[in-house]
């Protein structure tokens, strides 16, 4: 329904989709747009900047990418690209054109546009885990494969949490759901329990097709109200080394004509996919990255593109992924420099290879987080709920993750480092003298309740009160907190007259039998 003539409809779903009223479950900080205002850690020297940018060049120009949908080696070849079978090469005077069309920065609003998200610049953003197949919590004790309640749960984590800024792909695959209407239910329950941006998986021309659909349906946009502005993204995976995959670059393309939002993220594991130095790493993940930035803008110029990075090790014994590594933490700073050599926004992510909820994950995780900050990403993936490499998402783990991403929002507010006359406090520093103490004093009567972060899950009693309390460890308090939420969740708010529409939307679509499969 176009979004000026829709009927003042009655509403349904709770004020904001985070608790019902009283006492909140969560004592966290509003919505806000963190806005990273410290300088970002660059290990490159000019020089190896360029010696970076001239490698990834070479790449492009003498290697080639592999492009595996003929729809897209023919644009690439028509544009001036050199094209052999599958392989193609492009110059990198091409390149830098087409890169160049691409916006530094751009806003995706979606059906709540007090959401709305601004990509680039200094905002960074934080979004939910996304696509695992497996699930744990602390109640089950073991991984389990997903189910819709379990995504629905995580779902409602994502609306919860205020530092949450965007619902990135399902929390958990909800195997008990066909793959062939997968989609359907859960972008159905995504844009109901959720108002805030969506991704769609670009997995072949049905579910993208389906999923702006219902992302307009939910917004009450006319199609040309959709198409004139992003509001919602794909985040694609190259097949490295060098391939992009036919239903990937599918839906690429068709969220480009679409002018929606475009993350591509190279899954480039030195010493595996990719070569076992950084640097070589971080050159061919910039080389995926931009071939398909040079498609999007040829197709569409102007259409936004992130650049995105997973470059980590593997362990050399095992061969498993490895995430929050001193080696993790440079690529991702390398990449964030090469970004902005590129003038492209950034993605990286919040990840770690332990198992279950424990210190592993939280060290792993943090470093992830940090070189995130370090590296000026705009959009962080996976910051709440990540566990053995992206295979089980966990709701213990999204609430502990939410703890730290808390601290780093309030890290980034502003007044933490003002130095106005209030915040410099030298009369009250004279009223006090060598021989008091400024718990009474008026200065800090006026701020005691707002002066520092104050935790919604951390435990700062000492040993013996805390063992008086119960002994109580970080995933148990977190298994509460997360029951505690799910019992008070109330769904933020949409249109009747939008629901019911986007309902039939799913209805029919399920009928023609949703997205083709071979089982």
């Amino acid at each position: 329904m176009p979004e000026d003539s829709a009927p003042k409809r009655r509403r349904h779903g709770g004020r904001a989709g985070n608790s019902r009223r009283g006492a909140a479950t969560v004592a966290q900080g509003p919505w806000r747009i963190p806005r990273n205002a410290d300088r970002p850690t660059e290990p490159l020297s000019p020089e190896s900047v360029i010696r970076l940018h001239n490698a990834t060049m070479r790449i492009l120009e003498e290697i080639g990418i592999e492009f595996l949908h003929p729809d897209a080696v023919k644009i690439l070849g028509d544009a001036g690209c050199t094209v052999d079978g599958e392989n193609v090469r492009m110059g990198r005077d091409m390149v830098m054109e087409m890169v160049g069309k691409a916006p530094a920065t751009f806003t995706m609003t979606p059906r709540n546009p007090a959401r709305a998200l601004p990509i680039g610049g200094d905002a960074i953003l934080f979004g939910n885990v996304s696509s695992p197949p497996n699930y744990w919590d602390l109640e089950l004790g073991r991984k389990v494969s997903g189910t819709r309640e379990q995504c629905r749960n995580l779902l409602k984590l994502t609306q919860y949490f205020n530092c949450i800024h965007f619902a990135g792909g399902y929390p958990v695959e909800p195997c008990d759901i066909h793959p062939s209407v997968r989609h359907l239910d859960v972008l159905h329950d995504k844009l109901t329990l959720c108002d805030k941006v969506v991704h769609a998986y670009s997995l072949g021309a049905e579910r993208v097709e389906d999923v702006m659909e219902m992302v307009r349906i939910a917004g009450g946009l006319s199609h040309e109200a959709f198409d004139a502005s992003p509001r919602m993204y794909t985040n694609i995976n190259s097949t490295s080394p060098l391939k992009h995959d036919y239903p990937m670059m599918d839906g690429w393309m068709r969220m480009a004509r679409r002018g929606q939002g475009l993350i591509v993220t190279p899954f480039t594991l030195a010493g595996a996919m990719a070569p076992v130095t950084m640097a070589g790493a971080v050159a061919q993940s910039l080389a995926e990255g931009l071939a398909a930035v040079v498609l999007a803008q040829v197709i569409r110029p102007g259409v936004p593109c992130v650049i995105g990075t997973f470059t980590s090790n593997v362990d050399m014994k095992t061969g498993a992924p490895a995430f929050g590594t001193p080696e993790y933490m440079r690529a991702t700073q390398m990449t964030g420099q090469m970004a902005r050599y590129y003038g492209l926004p950034m993605r990286s992510s919040g990840v770690c290879a332990a198992n279950v909820p424990d210190g592993q994950a939280m060290w792993e995780t943090e470093h992830s987080l940090w070189a995130a900050v370090q590296s000026g990403t705009h959009m962080v993936y996976h910051a709440a709920g990540w566990l053995e490499g992206g295979l089980i998402a966990s709701p213990e783990k999204f609430v502990m993750d939410c703890e730290v991403l808390g601290q780093i929002q309030r890290y980034m507010e502003p007044e933490v480092w003002d130095c106005s006359d209030e915040s410099l406090a030298l009369e009250t520093i004279r009223e006090v003298g060598p021989n008091g103490h400024f718990f009474g004093v008026q200065h800090t009567q006026d701020r005691y309740e707002t002066a520092f972060y104050q935790p919604f899950l951390s435990d700062w009693k000492n040993y013996e009160a805390w063992e008086a309390a119960g002994a109580v460890w970080t995933a148990e308090r977190a298994h509460a907190v997360f029951k505690r939420i799910i019992d008070e969740f109330e769904a933020p708010p949409m249109e009747d007259a939008v629901a019911e529409e986007l309902a039939a939307f799913v209805a029919k679509r399920k009928e023609e039998g949703g997205a083709p499969t071979d089982f």
